[in-house]
């Protein structure tokens, strides 16, 4: 195995910023394809960006959640449909580690193998001898028609009479793929829906997912990783939200890339950057920048302090996180909301960046997990003393 040592977060995080010009000339085709280009997979795959939550033994870094927000963030900057691809990879990826062992070795023997994955259990899967057959199907699988395995939510009959929540890691050659990813937002992303039908999954490729919320899982070789005594929510929450962080950037970027020379039409002003209101409109939107990122590595700071130290969780930290995303969800998407109104009518073009950022950050805003309304009232229950009203915490 490729036990090389892993790159400095400074280092992964510069590979990333190197590959925003190619993400921004690919973009256009990136929305018109409904995927990622070939050329743009393969460039993160040569930089090593898909190893950072790969465990060390099949040649992975197992990097901390600092450098995997640097890295997606930078992403973002050059395209928020290829950060929103690589962030589901990577969550899927640690996913992957929580498994038996002999399952990680299954999985990760494909070289550079990508693996996407659903939280949403919208399949059942009906006990048999070894395992389970699954039936169901999972829309918004991000990046599944360029991916090896699927790591979905599913759910199996108990005894009682109900069900239970379970995940379940099943390769893409068994599942049917409906190509309906159709949208007005991160329309690179490929998040289209699979189906099982008749699909047999063994024992060991099936994990309860209560224990798995509450961190524990069935892999002996990872029981000692910083990044596996990590609990799942707040590593899954907090690689998204560095999307979203990366696209209020990509929009100051896109701004100021623009605005030498500008005119505001229809007015006495030669150059939009003279304009009062262009002042206090860039320094309210950089605030809302500086507010997001700190929301963003707040949460980021304390999963990686958790990891390391081992300490337990308490709910109210678990529900910060989630109150971190949606905060870091609404300041970014504001920030880019006062940039693109600011950017004129000429911006409206698919060739100008702030549109495409415009939409990705609003579909970001609309993700069940991420909205920022959904997270202030779970955290807002927590702070009163409530019990929170969903198991994903």
């Amino acid at each position: 195995m490729d036990t090389t040592p892993a790159p400095s977060r400074a280092a992964l995080a510069r590979r990333a910023s190197e590959l925003a010009p190619l993400l921004k000339k690919n973009a256009l085709i990136t929305e018109e394809n409904r995927r990622l280009p070939e050329d743009t997979v393969g460039a993160l795959l040569d930089n090593g960006i898909l190893k950072m939550r790969v465990p060390h033994r099949y040649g992975g870094y197992e990097s901390d959640m600092n450098t995997v927000v640097d890295v997606i963030s930078e992403l973002a900057r050059g395209d928020g449909s290829a950060a929103w691809t690589v962030a589901v990879w990577s969550i899927s990826s640690w996913m992957v580690g929580l498994f038996p062992d002999e399952v990680q070795d299954e999985i990760f023997s494909t070289p550079d193998v990508r693996v996407s994955g659903i939280l949403s259990p919208t399949a059942v899967g009906v006990p048999t001898e070894g395992g389970i057959v699954v039936n169901g199907k999972w829309s918004f699988n991000t990046g599944s028609q360029q991916s090896h395995w699927n790591t979905n939510a599913a759910v199996r009959p108990t005894p009682d009479g109900g069900f239970e929540p379970i995940m379940v890691a099943i390769p893409l050659s068994d599942l049917e793929i409906v190509d309906d990813w159709h949208t007005s937002g991160l329309r690179g992303t490929g998040s289209v829906t699979t189906i099982a039908k008749d699909v047999f999954v063994p024992d060991a490729r099936v994990l309860p997912m209560g224990p798995v919320l509450q961190g524990h899982h069935r892999s002996v070789l990872n029981a000692d990783s910083a990044l596996y005594r990590s609990l799942f929510m707040p590593t899954a929450c907090t690689t998204v939200t560095a999307v979203a962080l990366g696209l209020a950037k990509a929009a100051k970027d896109a701004f100021f890339e623009r605005l030498p020379g500008r005119k505001i039409t229809y007015t006495a002003y030669e150059s939009q950057k003279d304009a009062p209101i262009t002042h206090l409109q860039v320094a309210e939107a950089i605030t809302k920048i500086d507010e997001a990122e700190f929301h963003a590595y707040r949460a980021a700071n304390l999963v990686d302090a958790k990891g390391a130290s081992g300490e337990e969780w308490t709910i109210e930290e678990r529900a910060r996180v989630r109150l971190d995303m949606g905060a870091v969800c609404l300041r970014a998407k504001e920030a880019v909301d006062i940039l693109n109104t600011a950017s004129g009518g000429s911006s409206v073009y698919n060739s100008v960046p702030i549109q495409r950022i415009e939409r990705d950050i609003q579909t970001v805003n609309l993700h069940a997990i991420m909205h920022p309304n959904t997270n202030l009232e779970l955290y807002g229950r927590i702070l009163c003393g409530l019990e929170p009203n969903t198991h994903y915490i």
